[in-house]
């Protein structure tokens, strides 16, 4: 005889006494485990917000899948385990690389234990790594068009006085030198020089300010 497949049932609310119940989805998942002969054990994240890739009982359950103690993982609907798609999709994989099957009972064909169940989650990955190439694609090019419009982009700029700087470098010192008096990086007290036009030394400009 083959021996029952041992399931582990995820319920997930993100709030309690405001009208959600894990009550409804372990009712539902624990018919159909009864139903498919499945040996079942609750995990239960109760008031925990699906955005957290760490949840008490999430992180119980795939320590007992990774240690070979769970056989499939069921869920009421897919948003229970998760919000986020990259992170559903890195669960699921990571189930799938330790020999757990996956079912999602309100998603239609989403059961990883059947052909057309991963062939549905492959599709769900395509279109995850599209997403991500698309939104690289609009931030590269909203830099892109704000540097054109002169704005700039990355960290804050760091504004400081360069007038010790400028003394530092007339008195003979180098840039090494200054720099690290300073403490400022050599790369970025070479450009703010430039752009007050006293670098490549301040005397190489006696009109200007510096």
């Amino acid at each position: 005889m083959n021996k029952p497949i041992r399931a582990a049932l995820y319920a997930r609310v993100s709030t309690v006494n405001h009208g959600q119940d894990v009550g409804l989805q372990l009712d539902e998942l624990r018919q159909v485990g009864a139903q498919r002969g499945w040996t079942t054990t609750d995990y239960v994240d109760d008031g925990v917000s699906g955005t957290r890739d760490s949840r008490p009982a999430l992180d119980r359950m795939l320590a007992d899948a990774k240690a070979g103690r769970l056989d499939l993982v069921a869920v009421w609907r897919l948003d229970r385990l998760g919000r986020d798609l990259r992170h559903l999709l890195q669960v699921i994989d990571q189930l799938t690389s330790w020999g757990v099957g996956f079912v999602s009972l309100r998603d239609a064909g989403l059961d990883t234990t059947s052909p057309s169940g991963r062939l549905l989650l492959q599709l769900l990955g395509a279109f995850s790594e599209y997403e991500k190439a698309a939104i690289r694609e609009r931030v590269v090019a909203g830099v892109r068009r704000a540097q054109a419009a002169g704005k700039h982009c990355g960290r804050p700029r760091k504004e400081f006085d360069l007038r010790p700087a400028v003394a530092l470098l007339r008195e003979g010192r180098g840039l090494k030198d200054v720099a690290r008096i300073l403490r400022l990086s050599r790369q970025t007290l070479r450009r703010r020089l430039r752009e007050q036009g006293c670098w490549p030394a301040p005397d190489a400009h006696p009109g200007l300010p510096c």
